[in-house]
């Protein structure tokens, strides 16, 4: 995949949404998850780009704040059909959770008993497969040679080591040093560094928007006291601070919700609960949050406002970012330092699998088994990711059952 000939035609906008929307409906057990889908997808299946140019946006949203996995659909949305293209990928890969999260709102328990524990306790060892396909994979082209690999495994110790977004930070910084000292030289044949179609006048729009938004909503509120508004600027100051994936944004939705008394408790977990069990990003649980709030208008619209709000801030921040990015990226010294990060990338993905994929999904000898079947099936069967769910499913449920 490291020829640009061999990248496939430009889909259109309907092709975009639909592929997406299948993610969304199949994408189980979290955000690091999801990368695994969408290098499986895009990558290897579809040829939209090549594991380079999927690693290069995968660097770039670990270093930005907000959904990384959304960020990434969203940036592959817009290289490959541009505006209408991301838009599609945002849409069609959140829409079947938020979906779920707002029924579940209404009333409707989604998640309960054996059986649904079982199939919760399936996907999640299915994600152990997927991260381990995706990992497998990604070294295999990122890095082809000692140093890379040695970069990969020190990012894989650093971002293990240390708890949170920092060690993946940490990772990245020592990934890009590791980059300018060693991998100056390119080695192998090299595609064309990921172009973004972003005009430097919509990066400052849009960073203004951004600005505007995290300190202007603040005082308008407060002036105002206007419900809907401070609705939404309580997710937006959530989504705009999450460094690390969805579920570092639920400390930050506790203290904006729950603390006021915005939302009990009890409710928050629940639906917190709930949302592990659901594909697509955890940042739909702001759907059941926003439509259970006692601030807003409650109900459809307050779940829409605080959908908007919460993937708002990271949209804006990708696209301000990326034209310099795309400016960046052409010079010799960025592409030794990207070629460093994408080692980084690797072995982030590789600590990731371990913990806390495979921690929290491989409780015994019958799940472990599982997962390496579920691994096999992707690798040396080739099954599709959504036919592997629906067996890791069925599989976890019969070990609960038994």
């Amino acid at each position: 995949m490291n020829n640009e000939a061999e990248v496939a035609p430009r889909p259109s906008v309907g092709e975009v949404f639909r592929v997406f929307l299948k993610l969304g409906l199949t994408s189980f057990g979290g955000p690091v998850a999801h990368l695994g889908y969408f290098r499986t997808e895009f990558v290897e299946r579809r040829a939209w780009m090549d594991d380079r140019e999927y690693a290069d946006l995968v660097t770039l949203s670990q270093f930005l704040p907000g959904p990384a996995s959304s960020q990434v659909g969203f940036g592959i949305g817009l290289v490959r059909a541009g505006g209408w293209g991301a838009i599609a990928a945002f849409v069609a890969f959140t829409l079947p959770s938020a979906v779920l999260m707002i029924a579940f709102a209404y009333g409707a328990t989604l998640v309960s008993g054996p059986i649904g524990e079982g199939v919760v306790s399936g996907l999640k060892i299915v994600a152990v497969a997927i991260v381990a396909q995706a990992v497998w994979g990604m070294a295999r082209t990122l890095t082809p040679d000692a140093r890379r690999a040695g970069i990969a495994a020190l990012a894989l110790v650093c971002a293990a080591m240390v708890a949170g977004s920092g060690g993946q930070i940490l990772a990245i910084t020592i990934g890009v040093i590791g980059g300018l000292v060693l991998c100056r030289a390119p080695t192998g044949p090299q595609s064309e560094m990921i172009r973004f179609p972003v005009s430097r006048t919509a990066g400052y729009v849009s960073l203004t928007v951004l600005v505007v938004l995290l300190l202007g909503g603040p005082l308008i509120v407060l002036v105002t006291g206007n419900g809907p508004l401070a609705l939404f600027d309580i997710f937006a100051r959530a989504g705009a601070l999450v460094f690390g994936g969805g579920h570092v944004v639920l400390p930050l939705l506790q203290a904006g919700l729950v603390d006021p008394g915005w939302v009990s408790e009890a409710e928050f977990l629940s639906g917190y609960g709930v949302a592990q069990a659901m594909p697509g990003p955890l940042f739909s649980i702001a759907g059941y949050l926003g439509a259970i709030a006692d601030i807003g208008p409650g109900g459809l619209w307050g779940a829409m406002i605080a959908l908007v709000g919460i993937f708002l801030p990271g949209f804006l921040l990708l696209i301000g970012v990326l034209p310099f990015w795309n400016t960046l990226c052409r010079r010799a010294a960025a592409q030794a330092a990207m070629r460093g990060a994408n080692a980084a990338v690797v072995g982030i993905l590789a600590a990731a699998l371990y913990s806390p994929v495979f921690t929290t999904a491989v409780t015994g000898v019958a799940a472990f088994c599982l997962a390496a079947v579920c691994f096999v099936f992707l690798t040396a069967f080739r099954l599709p990711p959504w036919l592997v769910v629906i067996a890791g499913s069925v599989g976890g449920v019969l070990i609960g059952l038994l």
